[in-house]
């Protein structure tokens, strides 16, 4: 079994945004983020931990700014913790070993999916396309990556 964790090598090497968005809590500004449009088939991971968060084949347009999943690939990857910053309640989303920051989870997402919409900043994430995710250890996940059209 793998091991994640807040790798402080990783962390040294994050751009100030991805830094400031992980380990600070910050947003991205909306539709700035490099995988909001990104249609290909692959997994995004934590750019801190490594940790399996979200598939390809579970991401939609939302048209919020921001990439939307209908649902992590590997939900024990994901933490879910209450947010009252900013003058409302909402759902934080942190990946669990690594401890970035990664978005928030919304009950607005597509009903016959799930219901629900993780708004994640590309920042916090690293994308890893299908054909290279058997050599980087993540082909346990490859069933789960289909072609997005």
């Amino acid at each position: 079994m793998t091991e994640y964790r807040k790798d402080p090598d990783r962390i040294a090497a994050l751009s100030p945004e991805e830094y400031r968005v992980t380990q600070k809590s910050g947003t991205e500004r909306p539709g700035s983020g490099k995988y909001l449009n990104n249609k290909e088939p692959g997994i995004y991971v934590d750019i801190v931990s490594g940790e399996p968060l979200f598939a390809s084949s579970d991401k939609y347009e939302s048209g919020c700014g921001w990439p939307s999943f209908t649902k992590p690939i590997e939900p024990a990857h994901v933490a879910e913790i209450k947010d009252l910053t900013m003058g409302m309640i909402r759902t934080e989303v942190r990946s669990r070993d690594g401890d970035s920051h990664l978005g928030h989870v919304f009950p607005d997402g597509p009903r016959d999916r799930g219901g629900l919409r993780y708004c994640i900043n590309s920042a916090s994430l690293r994308f890893i396309h299908r054909d290279d995710m058997d050599a980087q250890g993540y082909g346990a996940y490859l069933d789960q990556v289909e072609d997005v059209t």
